[in-house]
C-alpha cells in the first residue's frame, strides 16, 4: 500500500487485537476472491507480481489492478 501522509489525527485509538480482527473481517467479508487472493499472496506469502501473474495466467498489469483496488477497498472499509 502507498504510504499515506500522516495528518495528525488525535481520536481514539482501538487496540491493536481489535484492528487486526477488522482488518481480517474486512478482508473475509468484502474483497472478492481474486482481490483476496492477491492482496494475501502480496503482503503475507511476500509473492512478486510477476510470481502472482504467472501463478493466475495473467498480465502483470492485472495483478497490480487488482492488488489495488484491493487496497482501497480495505482503506475505504477500515477509515471509520
Amino acid at each position: 500500500m502507498r504510504n499515506i501522509p500522516y495528518d495528525g489525527y488525535r481520536g481514539i485509538r482501538l487496540p491493536r487485537e481489535v484492528q487486526k480482527k477488522r482488518v481480517q473481517q474486512v478482508i473475509q467479508e468484502e474483497l472478492t476472491e481474486l482481490q483476496r487472493y492477491t492482496l494475501i499472496a502480496y503482503y503475507f506469502q511476500e509473492l512478486s507480481v510477476p510470481q502472482i501473474a504467472l501463478d493466475r495466467g495473467v498480465n502483470k498489469s492485472t495483478v497490480w489492478r487488482t492488488l489495488h483496488r484491493a487496497e482501497e477497498k480495505l482503506r475505504r472499509y477500515l477509515k471509520y
